[in-house]
């Protein structure tokens, strides 16, 4: 972890990970992650402010017709879906927590649209609480270190809820999305670039570079 933070910081960082101020309330987070998902985040980064700069509170939100949040955030991929999941959200944001995002697991799974990777990234990003956002980085990393041996990410948080110091819960996500945006990809890795190689087991790598 220590030679990842120092050599991850050459990458421009991940849509969401706690260096980019405008995105740090959990607010933010937490719509900017469900836009992200099955979305680059080139895309991603372009349409959130836009949608931000239109509302950025559950009431400037809800004051928006599905529609109109449809145009907003397009193209990204679902965006009707998506624009719908919003709404409700937000509606829920205001009936149910007093139009603030719940610090709570529980709480937030019960949002649509949010599954553990959302909700945990909200706790660590938007309030600091140690979590572990697993996405498919960190579930093809870790497992091709040999670190866990599991099959879904849910497992694989699991693992390092088990595993991991706590000190790191927060980090991981951010540095290991870095790791495989740049380095370590799902095929072909670039093994003679990764200044963590020496302690990869490779774990299912036919083929790298």
């Amino acid at each position: 972890m220590a030679i990842l933070r120092e050599t991850m910081a050459q990458f421009p960082p991940p849509l969401i990970d706690g260096r980019n101020a405008n995105s740090r309330t959990p607010f933010r987070i937490l719509i900017a992650t469900l836009l992200s998902l099955r979305t680059k985040d080139t895309l991603t980064v372009t349409v959130a402010p836009r949608l931000f700069a239109v509302a950025d509170t559950p009431e400037a939100m809800l004051a928006l017709s599905e529609e109109q949040i449809a145009a907003l955030i397009y193209p990204v991929g679902f965006y009707r879906t998506k624009a719908r999941a919003i709404r409700e959200i937000c509606a829920l944001l205001l009936e149910r927590h007093g139009g603030a995002v719940p610090p709570d697991l529980e709480a937030l799974l019960a949002l649509p649209g949010v599954g553990r990777k959302t909700a945990n990234l909200v706790l660590a990003m938007g309030f600091g609480q140690p979590a572990i956002c697993v996405d498919t980085h960190v579930h093809r990393i870790t497992n091709r270190w040999g670190y866990v041996q599991t099959r879904t990410p849910e497992e694989t948080e699991m693992a390092l809820r088990a595993k991991l110091p706590q000190r790191h819960w927060i980090a991981i996500n951010g540095l290991l999305v870095t790791l495989g945006q740049n380095i370590c990809h799902p095929t072909s890795p670039r093994c003679s670039a990764c200044p963590i190689a020496a302690y990869c087991a490779r774990v299912g790598v036919t083929r790298s570079r």
